[in-house]
């Protein structure tokens, strides 16, 4: 993956049930972006499954490269 840039933050507030990796697929289409909300969120980086209610900062991300190589599935 490239560099990727944070252009700015939304607020998202958790439902019962969310992890880092959910919120990146749905956020970025990329499980493997969870990297970007737990550094933005270091306060809850132990968490791994999240109560509902929980305000937490989702990157808006920049640049986001798709290697060439990936299936078109995962584009």
């Amino acid at each position: 993956m490239g560099q990727v840039l944070v252009k700015d933050y939304q607020e998202y507030v958790t439902k019962q049930g969310d992890t880092y990796d959910a919120l990146a697929l749905d956020a970025y289409d990329d499980e493997r972006m969870a990297s970007h909300i737990i550094q933005a969120n270091l306060q809850y980086m132990d968490t791994l499954i999240f109560d509902a209610g929980i305000k937490l900062r989702l990157p808006v991300l920049d640049n986001i490269e798709r290697p060439a190589t990936l299936p078109p599935w995962r584009r």
